[in-house]
């Protein structure tokens, strides 16, 4: 679940500026709050993507700082469900387009239309890379999708889910079961509580793989993009375990990308990055940071698990988006993006 939202409680200590990666400080400098123009969540019937709330207003702007100077609209047929938890303002639509939509702060996090390109993306990738994945750890991602693709690996044993807002769960279940179903599944442990702490209790070696479905780094989720928290992960993680972290938009944050990078490169033993189409994404793609610590040697750009054979297991949902070919592709990177990252990324042999 990419953009707003909370995976973990702790006050972050910092001002607002220096909660900001430093790509987006600039913006927020040239483009002040104070200057922006007001308006409710929905306007006219459209919403607008992305957005930034005016704390104790229900007045929405337009200049979030991460995405400076742009918005997606989606023409609203029916609001479904508004409401605020401890953490955040949840709000459900239902789309003429996307179908019914999922926003949190006033970010976008997921349409019925196109959330299969992440979830199935952020699951498979990191899952169908290692040999047989046992033990699984989701940060985030209380709208259950993610869960649902780890369950189509028939290797899974257990699955713990960390989520922080338990109202989020809640509203899913209740607007997109299509998607809530991975709680479902016998294999998973819902472990509602903050993410950080979760990390720091969690047995060292615990998990084959962690995927984290993460906010985006501004206020208290920036701690989840610096290097203690990373470095926890890599001590619940097994001797060749994955990770796969929300990793952003080269279009718009190379430099907090580099930074994701330049961090994991210290901590685990190798360090990618992919990238998948979501059309209701700010830029209208998603980023994915890709890293394994010390033990049996993993080739990310080369699946040793496909999907295709989980596939003829006979899973009852075909997947939308994902196949080893997509799995293939995604590491591959423009031009611009290449110059800007790869001096971060580690070398891996070419495509067989």
């Amino acid at each position: 679940m990419e953009g707003g939202g909370a995976e973990n409680g702790l006050d972050a200590g910092r001002t607002a500026k220096e909660d900001l990666p430093p790509c987006c400080r600039k913006a927020r400098a040239s483009a002040p709050e104070s200057e922006a123009k007001c308006h409710d969540t929905v306007v006219s019937g459209w919403f607008s993507n992305p957005q930034t709330s005016d704390k104790g207003s229900k007045f929405m702007y337009f200049n979030n700082p991460m995405w400076p100077g742009e918005a997606h609209s989606l023409k609203v047929e029916k609001i479904l469900y508004q409401g605020k938890s401890e953490f955040q303002e949840i709000l459900v639509f239902e789309s003429s387009l996307y179908g019914r939509v999922l926003v949190l702060d006033g970010i976008v996090q997921l349409t019925d239309r196109d959330e299969c390109a992440y979830q199935e993306m952020i699951a498979h990738l990191p899952l169908c890379s290692i040999p047989s994945p046992k033990t699984v750890l989701v940060i985030g991602g209380g709208d259950g999708g993610v869960l649902r693709e780890i369950a189509r690996h028939s290797s899974v044993e257990h699955i713990d889910i960390c989520e922080i807002d338990k109202l989020v769960i809640d509203v899913c279940k209740q607007f997109f079961p299509d998607l809530s179903v991975g709680f479902e599944d016998p294999r998973v442990q819902l472990h509602v509580d903050d993410a950080v702490k979760f990390l720091r209790d969690a047995p060292e070696g615990m998990y084959d793989a962690i995927i984290v479905d993460s906010s985006d780094p501004i206020g208290p989720a920036r701690e989840l993009v610096e290097k203690p928290f990373f470095e926890t992960i890599a001590r619940a993680l097994k001797p060749g375990g994955v990770l796969c972290n929300q990793a952003e938009s080269m279009w718009l944050h190379t430099h907090l990308i580099q930074e994701m990078l330049s961090i994991c490169r210290e901590t685990f033993n190798s360090v990618h990055y992919a990238w998948a189409s979501v059309p209701t994404y700010p830029s209208g793609l998603i980023g994915f940071l890709l890293c394994s610590t010390n033990g049996s040697p993993v080739n990310f750009l080369n699946p040793i698990n496909p999907i295709e054979k989980q596939e003829s297991l006979g899973c009852k949902r075909e997947l939308k988006f994902y196949n080893t070919e997509i799995h293939k592709a995604a590491f591959a990177l423009p031009s611009f993006a290449k110059r800007e990252l790869s001096a971060f990324l580690s070398t891996q042999a070419p495509f067989n």
